[in-house]
């Protein structure tokens, strides 16, 4: 009887071994089986929910080995991306149109997030503008536009500000503002006008914005969340006014957007397809967290200080106000309307040489349920802005 039992045990023992590396080993051909997704971003607000879907779901995924690559600037991951080395990059939308223009050899398979930049300016443009304390009462009216016509008169200098790159959105919205209350936007300082863009990277901004104001000249930039926050909450800059309300759209205007290569489509489609499902998720998640604060907005500031340390909490969570809602990550499917917005702007201002082929450069199979835009909002009047 005893050798039946130990004989028992022993076969049990021999099961469960059995078992568990049969176990291990479809797990471990599963995760050999998936294919990886190379995707380029830039240390911005843009970017959370691509940050947000590699920390809470890349090993949830069955499809994708999903790698992200932070690049510091917008010329390097546009060159990166180039080398056919990676699978996606999330790319501002002029930049991408004139990528798509020179070599189409991608395509456009979402966005990223809706609105999400803000002009900044520093004390001396301040005292003219005389901004209202509250943030949410801080709209894109004549006052910035007066002040920077008033330096102009006074110095016969453009003012200077700064954007992310020229081919940025930020110059569509800046180009829109200024136009509406009859400033001129130079791209060159071969070209007088009342204001100059210039590229500043988004993370020496602040440096930008400091150092002119340590040599008493007027000076903004307009960035990406956070940095206007972050100079607004370091207390030596001043967020003037936020894209949404330059550039208003049902939801949110077209941003930065999610680009696929060809070679990735055609050979890694589901991978692909899984990948902005769960980039989708992440922008839930963030917009539950900032619905809900404590413990969920914590785990996102945590997460993206893990990849962007330079990124404070404080202007993480500024940039992230419910009330605000100067950035969001709903409704991320393809937005064709929303895109020939910022391309006829961007066209008109010399921003883009010429327009694309929106419906070549689309590609529509990546959308999800939850990135839909709701019917009832394709009937909102479109507006043009102030």
């Amino acid at each position: 009887m005893v050798k039946f039992v130990t004989r028992h045990r022993w076969l049990v023992s021999i099961g469960m071994v059995l078992v568990l590396l049969t176990s291990t080993s479809a797990s471990v051909f599963a995760m050999q089986s998936r294919q990886t997704i190379k995707a380029l971003y830039i240390p911005l607000a843009d970017h959370y929910a691509a940050l947000v879907a590699y920390e809470l779901y890349r090993d949830k995924m069955k499809q994708a080995d999903f790698q992200i690559i932070q690049m510091k600037n917008w010329d390097l991951l546009r060159a990166f991306f180039q080398t056919g080395e990676v699978d996606m990059a999330y790319v501002m939308s002029p930049l991408a149109m004139d990528m798509y223009r020179e070599k189409p050899y991608f395509r456009w398979v979402g966005l990223m997030h809706r609105d999400g930049n803000a002009l900044a300016i520093n004390d001396l443009l301040n005292q003219k503008v005389q901004l209202a304390t509250r943030r949410h009462d801080r709209k894109p009216d004549a006052k910035v536009a007066i002040a920077l016509k008033e330096a102009y008169r006074q110095t016969g200098r453009a003012t200077e500000i700064g954007l992310p790159h020229l081919l940025a959105t930020h110059s569509v919205v800046l180009y829109r503002y200024l136009k509406n209350h009859g400033v001129g936007l130079s791209l060159s300082p071969n070209s007088p006008a009342e204001v100059l863009a210039i590229a500043v990277p988004p993370s020496k901004s602040p440096a930008f914005i400091k150092a002119k104001s340590n040599r008493a000249l007027a000076a903004a930039f307009e960035q990406s969340l956070p940095w206007a926050d972050v100079v607004e909450t370091g207390g030596f800059g001043h967020v003037a006014w936020y894209s949404r309300d330059v550039m208003p759209w049902p939801h949110g205007h077209v941003e930065c957007i999610a680009l696929a290569t060809d070679v990735a489509i055609a050979k890694k489609f589901n991978a692909l397809k899984e990948v902005m499902r769960y980039i989708h998720q992440a922008g839930q998640d963030i917009e539950q967290a900032r619905r809900e604060g404590g413990k969920r907005l914590e785990r996102i500031v945590s997460i993206v200080r893990k990849h962007i340390p330079s990124h404070t909490r404080e202007a993480i969570i500024a940039s992230l106000d419910p009330e605000l809602r100067v950035i969001n990550y709903q409704y991320l499917n393809v937005d064709k309307a929303g895109l020939k917005q910022i391309m006829d702007l961007a066209v008109e201002g010399g921003i883009l040489k010429q327009a694309v082929d929106i419906d070549a450069f689309a590609d529509t199979r990546f959308g999800t349920g939850r990135g839909q835009v709701p019917k009832q909002a394709l009937n909102v009047r479109q507006t043009t802005g102030p």
